[in-house]
């Protein structure tokens, strides 16, 4: 299998690419020439991951039966001073409503499924650079 989009230049330092058959914008900010129409390509990266790890661990949780009401992540990217500046280490925060009577234990094999198995961005990701979690009950 092979995934391809398109990314076409839209004026100035904006460009909008089709995903799946879904317009997303890119654009800097306007210290460096943008407008602002839209999210930076690397933060997009840390939203592709949370994506990926979260669309995991709801599909493990819900085969469980586990009765989750709330689920959020945080996604945190370390960049490096000098140019080409990357993601030098990454950690993701899974967040879950401490109210819901999830059993820890099902939570954490989903966690670690999702890490160690299913997500493809977070396989990737881990080939360059650490990718650290953790989970939080709220």
């Amino acid at each position: 299998m092979k995934h391809e989009i398109s990314c076409a230049w839209a004026g100035d330092m904006a460009f909008e690419a089709e995903v799946s058959g879904h317009k997303v914008r890119l654009d800097a900010d306007e210290a460096v020439g943008g407008k602002d129409t839209g999210p930076r390509p690397k933060p997009l990266l840390l939203a592709a991951l949370a994506g990926c790890s979260g669309m995991d661990v709801i599909s493990i949780l819900k085969k469980m039966r586990e009765p989750i009401t709330w689920f959020d992540m945080r996604v945190s990217g370390e960049l490096t001073e000098e140019h080409p500046k990357y993601y030098s280490s990454i950690k993701i925060t899974y967040l879950f409503k401490a109210s819901d009577k999830l059993k820890d234990e099902n939570v954490r094999k989903a966690v670690t499924l999702s890490q160690e198995k299913y997500c493809g961005v977070s396989a990737l990701l881990k080939k360059a650079i650490p990718v650290e979690w953790e989970i939080v009950y709220k």
